[in-house]
């Protein structure tokens, strides 16, 4: 039986790896920070960052149940997994946060079960996501489909390489990849 101590230090580290999730599973978008006035001024800004913020907006996230597992170094969100902040909202089955037992700092993220990303007119979705905090990569595999409006990119996996702007689409064991790109409308007043 816990006593009300350990209870309350216990609360204090699900409270601490929450925020330490929030933190680096909303830091992916340079939209958000452009909004918050930060990120590096030599760097072009872009508007084509999908994914998650620095804010320190409020993030709110809800489930069936959570489990934090000491021995494992891991907290488990299960059952209708809702992970929104400001704009930016994540849909899974199951999240699982691996975190370094010696710093409690962030180690992964995984999100699986009819993963889906939303965040303005961006969705990505996939059966699994992983967050890579050392190789600051996110992985969508299974299916996986990143659109913005009309434009739209299908692979079994695909990779975004956070610090390069880069990524990668693969296709399913010999199958291609699909992409529909959809030009803008022609401006009226052209000459």
């Amino acid at each position: 039986m816990e006593s009300k101590g350990e209870r309350v230090n216990l609360d204090r580290k699900i409270y601490l790896l929450l925020v330490v999730f929030a933190f680096f599973f909303f830091s992916v978008s340079g939209e958000a920070q452009k909004k918050a006035g930060r990120g590096d001024e030599k760097k072009p800004k872009t508007e084509k960052g999908f994914g998650f913020t620095a804010s320190r907006a409020p993030i709110d996230v809800t489930s069936d149940t959570v489990e934090a597992n000491q021995k494992e170094n891991t907290v488990t969100f299960k059952g209708n997994v809702i992970a929104k902040q400001e704009e930016t909202t994540l849909y899974a089955n199951t999240v699982v946060i691996y975190y370094d037992p010696s710093t409690k700092g962030l180690k992964e993220i995984t999100a699986m079960g009819n993963v889906k990303v939303v965040q303005s007119n961006r969705r990505a979705t996939g059966q699994k996501v992983t967050f890579n905090q050392d190789q600051n990569k996110v992985v969508l595999d299974g299916e996986a489909v990143v659109r913005e409006g009309d434009n739209v990119i299908r692979g079994e996996r695909i990779t975004f390489y956070v610090d390069e702007e880069r990524s990668v689409v693969e296709p399913t064991k010999g199958g291609r990849v699909s992409t529909s790109i959809t030009p803008p409308p022609k401006e009226r007043d052209e000459k």
